[in-house]
C-alpha cells in the first residue's frame, strides 16, 4: 500500500461535510473572546471619547450660581459655616456632593465666601471666633478674618468665591472650584486695589 493512499474509511471519513450546526470547542472560544475584546474595547472607547469630545460642548454647571441661603441667616459682624450641593455633581456622590465654605458678612451688602480649604495643601480650616483666625489643623496655618495669611506655611490667602445678593439670597459662583489655576481672578482683584500683579 503506498504511503500516499489513505484507508477507504478514513477518506470517506474526511469528505464527509461538517455539519453547520455543529459548534466547536475552538469555534466557541473564539466567538466569546472576540464578545469579550468588544466589551472591553467599548468600556474604554466611552471615557475617552467623551474626554475628547467634552471641549466641544462645554458643561454648563461650571457657569453654576447656587444659593447659600437667606441673607439673614448671616449676621453682620460674624462668620459662618455654609453648605451647598456642588452642581457638577453626579447622583451617585451622595454625600460627597455637599461643599462647605465660610461665609463672612462685612456690612448689610457686603459679604465674602472663602473656600474651606487651606492653600496650602487642601486641609479644612476651622474659624475661632475667640481670635479671629482661620487656623488649619494640619500644618499650623493661620488666616485673619478677612482670609490674608497671617502665619504658617500658606504662601498666601485663602480662595474666596464670587458672590452676589439675589432676592434677599445670598448666592456664590459654585461652577469652579476657587483654586491656583483662577490666576485671571486674583489678578483683577490686585489691580482693582492699585497693588501690583499676583504672580500664579
Amino acid at each position: 500500500m503506498n504511503e500516499l493512499e489513505l484507508p477507504v474509511e478514513q477518506a470517506e471519513e474526511e469528505l464527509t461535510p461538517v455539519d453547520p450546526l455543529t459548534v466547536s470547542r475552538r469555534w466557541l472560544l473564539l466567538k466569546i473572546g472576540a464578545l469579550f475584546n468588544a466589551v472591553v474595547g467599548g468600556a474604554l472607547l466611552v471615557p475617552i471619547l467623551k474626554y475628547l469630545l467634552s471641549p466641544v460642548k462645554p458643561d454648563d454647571a461650571y457657569k453654576s450660581w447656587v444659593s447659600l441661603g437667606s441673607v439673614e441667616t448671616f449676621p453682620v459682624g460674624e462668620t459662618r459655616l455654609a453648605k451647598y450641593t456642588n452642581p457638577v455633581s453626579r447622583s451617585w456622590d451622595g454625600e460627597t456632593d455637599r461643599v462647605a465654605c465660610w461665609v463672612r458678612r462685612i456690612s448689610e451688602k457686603e459679604f465674602q465666601v472663602f473656600a474651606i480649604n487651606c492653600a496650602h495643601l487642601g486641609c479644612p480650616v476651622r474659624w475661632f471666633p475667640q481670635s479671629q483666625l482661620f487656623m488649619c489643623p494640619c500644618h499650623g496655618g493661620a488666616y485673619y478674618a478677612d482670609g490674608s495669611r497671617a502665619s504658617g506655611p500658606p504662601e498666601r490667602g485663602l480662595f474666596t468665591y464670587d458672590a452676589k445678593i439675589v432676592s434677599g439670597r445670598l448666592q456664590i459662583n459654585a461652577g469652579q472650584m476657587p483654586t491656583l489655576s483662577n490666576t485671571a481672578k486674583l489678578v483683577q482683584i490686585e489691580n482693582a486695589r492699585g497693588g501690583s500683579p499676583c504672580s500664579g
